[in-house]
């Protein structure tokens, strides 16, 4: 698989869940976060930035989100997040 499909598709997840962070429970911080750790995402989508800062990214939020949700067991949207992090990395690493 293409690494730019896979960034984009994981930053539009990532900014999707932000801004329904905002509406849903008028969390800015989420929205902030996730723009915020999108912009180096969107930079390496754009071949402007190494592809390994997006993989350093996304493996952030693994960790941040793996830890949230062992937290919480919340599924939406710590769970969500860990599942599609770790499978965009693993993606992105084995492609």
């Amino acid at each position: 698989m293409n690494h730019n499909i896979i960034l984009w598709v994981y930053l539009v997840l990532l900014l999707v869940g932000g801004l329904i962070g905002l509406l849903k429970s008028g969390s800015k911080a989420s929205m902030i976060a996730s723009s915020l750790f999108g912009i180096p995402i969107l930079l390496s989508a754009l071949g402007i930035l190494p592809e390994k800062v997006a993989v350093g990214v996304i493996a952030f939020l693994l960790i941040f989100f793996g830890m949230k949700f062992a937290k919480g067991r919340k599924f939406m949207p710590a769970g969500f997040m860990s599942i599609l992090s770790l499978i965009s990395l693993l993606l992105l690493l084995l492609a």
